[in-house]
């Protein structure tokens, strides 16, 4: 069963989750993974910004607004919220990466404030993976997102999802290069930041 659902309307979310609620009983495990990729940086249209505002955090935020309630009546459920690497590497382009930010960020609130209350949080931070909106993009700009890391298709994603889920991961990152820079950023925050720059600065040049 398929819907299409505007996640810039809260009425589609709750109009969604009241019909899978009556076709199939309570929502136990809600992925919550719309996104767009918003170009450029400070100059950037207000309304690019604003669009990857309201895709990339406010869908989050609409979600669990219909869900939390639900679920914490119910003494718990879990949510799993797509973000990107690049909302851990603040690298690409500025509306993206900094509207992926705040959804770790949105997320990181939730299993504090939930954590106890009975609801599961997972964050997905994935690097670049075979989907549409990565094969829109350039060759060259397909390598560039790719890097270190690589590239993973959809259903390796999902794999690395599903053990995360299992293990109850707060963060769940398939790419494990990523790992190795957020664990760097963690331990040197002002050679990450350097190591960043560098990368930035090769990619351009590499344009």
């Amino acid at each position: 069963h398929g819907a299409e659902v505007d996640v810039g309307r809260q009425d589609h979310l709750e109009a969604l989750v009241d019909d899978v609620e009556t076709r199939y009983g309570p929502v136990d495990l809600f992925c919550s993974n719309a996104g767009v990729a918003g170009a450029g940086g400070p100059e950037a249209a207000d309304a690019v910004w604003q669009n990857s505002w309201d895709v990339n955090v406010m869908a989050h935020v609409r979600a669990a607004r219909v869900l939390l309630p639900r679920m914490l009546e119910r003494g718990g459920g879990y949510l799993l919220q797509t973000a990107s690497a690049a909302g851990l590497l603040s690298q690409f382009d500025a509306p993206y990466a900094v509207t992926k930010h705040a959804a770790v960020a949105f997320s990181e609130w939730l299993t504090i404030t939930y954590g106890s209350r009975g609801i599961g949080v997972s964050c997905l931070c994935p690097g670049a993976v075979e989907t549409p909106m990565f094969q829109a993009q350039s060759e060259a700009r397909q390598a560039l997102m790719a890097g270190g890391a690589g590239r993973m298709t959809p259903e390796e994603v999902a794999a690395s999802v599903v053990d995360g889920l299992r293990e109850e991961r707060f963060l769940i990152v398939p790419h494990l290069k990523i790992l190795d820079y957020v664990r760097g950023k963690a331990d040197d925050l002002e050679g990450w930041l350097a190591g960043m720059r560098h990368l930035h600065d090769k990619a351009r040049n590499d344009q």
